[in-house]
């Protein structure tokens, strides 16, 4: 109804019926609040409130396709701010608007003079625009919406994605922190060894310049921090080339650092020898011999001069002698300590093979009294677990042990062993084995043989916590439940088929590189066993 024929009503109504005029009022604000341009009504969500003034249109997905009456026959997209010309067209106000200062005052589809203050906007078509229904941009997400409500379903859509202010890569809102502390290649890295700050691309190159990173050496292999490399090389590595300590003298022999010592033993006579021609040059350089033109200018003084001449010879000739002795001697007396320092060489080498021997010795008795503290639950942890994998995918077969493990104290020593079976296996390809060993254990003369009780194997989930497990009983009839003859038993009972692969790919059971493997072992002992107070303690059910 329109405002004039709402006023000519009003003047018939009787004029105490308050309730019927404001309601008639209203009435008369709702139909003019419909009219306004949407971006005026506060009741919803302006989509172009924020946008600059010479964007082109929506440049947005439409479902259903938008009708041509609404694309902007500048941009061809979704009208933004519709305007009209007197001409009956449609453009958006800021394409239409650089059209006429551009290419002059015109309107682009029938050139009829166009002023830009003869463009009036187009309220009606502003708002069966934003009616329209369209997709979200955001890759993966499938919601629609009318275009009046993108933009807050923009500001929360889990899909939609941001810029990493480190390395300007697009991710997901969603996973941005994720981004920035594990994927990004511009995150700062801390180095272990030297402390020292560095983005995660120059990765490798920090690792081959790093002072403190662990090195080898080229000449003996021995790993020390790349900061003492050069020191080492220069004077403690027996196995770099160093020249002949007589190299100023003529020698030009290159040897190990080891080998130096019975080089200078062997060769002395032939140092002595280069010593010696080596300053006899330099003292024959030091006395020239008299030109002849010398000795055609004046006998007298040719005479003379070669009288001096002799016995400056004489003298150096002396002299060379004393330095030769002198040097000999020093030779014998620094034969006399490479031989004393090689035989505390010696000594020092075998105390430090008996040194290595006890480390190893306490390093195993170490490892042992770790293993006697499982109390039959083990968890193996395989870390770098994706490299297996790409070397499964190429067809290398991979087998790994476990380390030991008790099953109390005393109780039976025992170890797992995990195939990854290749794609070329036969009736097993691409699935995970896992298999449980008996080993030569500290307390085997006090245990009953074979080993009877419960197995539990497990691939741990470590992010839903739904575990693959497998239990199984032991067959004492089984070789691989006999008392070890050998440090491990080489049969061994368990599955060829425990879990696929594409299983282990799908669920959270590979977290950070690492694979997780439980075993629990459970023995039974007969009740002669327990009256002789033997039993071992076994460990309290945990599954």
């Amino acid at each position: 109804m329109a405002c004039s024929d709402m006023e000519k009503l009003s003047l018939d109504v009787d004029p105490y019926c308050d309730s019927d005029l404001s309601g008639c009022a209203a009435a008369m604000e709702k139909e003019r609040e419909s009219y306004l341009s949407p971006t005026e009504n506060t009741s919803t969500i302006s989509v172009s409130a924020s946008i600059p003034p010479d964007q082109q249109g929506y440049d947005v997905e439409f479902d259903p396709p938008l009708e041509s009456k609404y694309e902007c026959p500048i941009c061809l997209m979704g009208l933004r701010s519709a305007v009209q010309t007197p001409c009956g067209h449609r453009f958006c106000n800021s394409c239409i608007k650089k059209s006429i200062r551009d290419t002059g005052q015109k309107c682009p589809v029938d050139n009829e003079v166009l002023l830009e203050e003869q463009l009036f906007p187009d309220n009606f078509a502003k708002r069966e625009i934003l009616s329209l229904t369209v997709r979200c941009p955001n890759v993966g997400c499938s919601d629609k919406m009318e275009l009046r409500q993108l933009e807050k379903h923009l500001s929360q859509c889990k899909f939609a994605t941001v810029q990493c202010p480190q390395c300007l890569e697009s991710v997901r809102k969603s996973h941005l922190d994720e981004h920035k502390s594990e994927q990004c290649l511009q995150r700062l890295m801390t180095c272990p060894a030297c402390a020292g700050s560095f983005v995660y691309a120059n990765k490798q190159i920090h690792e081959q310049i790093c002072p403190f990173a662990n090195t080898v050496c080229e000449y003996c292999e021995m790993e020390l921090i790349r900061d003492q490399l050069a020191l080492h090389c220069d004077t403690d590595c027996l196995k770099a080339p160093v020249a002949c300590t007589f190299s100023t003298f003529g020698c030009h022999v290159k040897m190990p650092r080891n080998e130096l010592a019975q080089h200078m033993q062997e060769f002395t006579q032939m140092h002595m020898r280069c010593m010696a021609e080596f300053l006899r040059s330099q003292t024959l350089s030091s006395c020239p011999v008299p030109s002849v033109a010398a000795h055609s200018a004046s006998d007298e003084r040719g005479a003379s001069a070669r009288a001096q001449d002799s016995c400056q010879c004489r003298q150096e000739l002396m002299n060379l002698r004393e330095t030769v002795l002198e040097l000999e001697g020093r030779l014998v007396r620094q034969d006399q300590q490479i031989r004393e320092l090689c035989i505390h060489s010696e000594t020092q080498k075998n105390q430090v093979t008996e040194l290595r021997r006890k480390l190893s010795s306490l390093e195993d008795a170490t490892r042992e009294l770790e293993a006697q503290q499982y109390q039959g639950v083990y968890v193996w942890r395989l870390e770098n677990f994706s490299l297996h994998l790409r070397n499964q995918e190429a067809g290398q077969p991979i087998v790994l042990h476990s380390p030991p493990f008790y099953t109390g104290r005393p109780g039976y020593k025992l170890c797992l062993r995990l195939h990854l079976q290749t794609p070329s296996a036969p009736r097993c390809s691409n699935y995970i084995s896992l298999f449980v060993h008996t080993m030569q254990g500290e307390f085997d003369s006090q245990l009953p043989w074979p080993l009877q009780g419960t197995i539990r194997l497990a691939v741990l989930d470590q992010v839903e916590g739904q575990h693959h497990v497998e239990v199984m009983e032991t067959k004492p009839d089984l070789q691989a439940f006999q008392r070890p003859t050998v440090q491990r038993n080489p049969k061994g009972f368990g599955y060829v088929t425990f879990l696929h692969l594409q299983a282990l790919r799908q669920r959270g059971f590979v977290k950070e590189d690492v694979l997780l493997v439980r075993c629990e072992v459970t023995p039974r002992f007969d009740a002669s066993l327990r009256r002789e107070g033997v039993q071992p303690r076994g460990s309290e059910p945990s599954l």
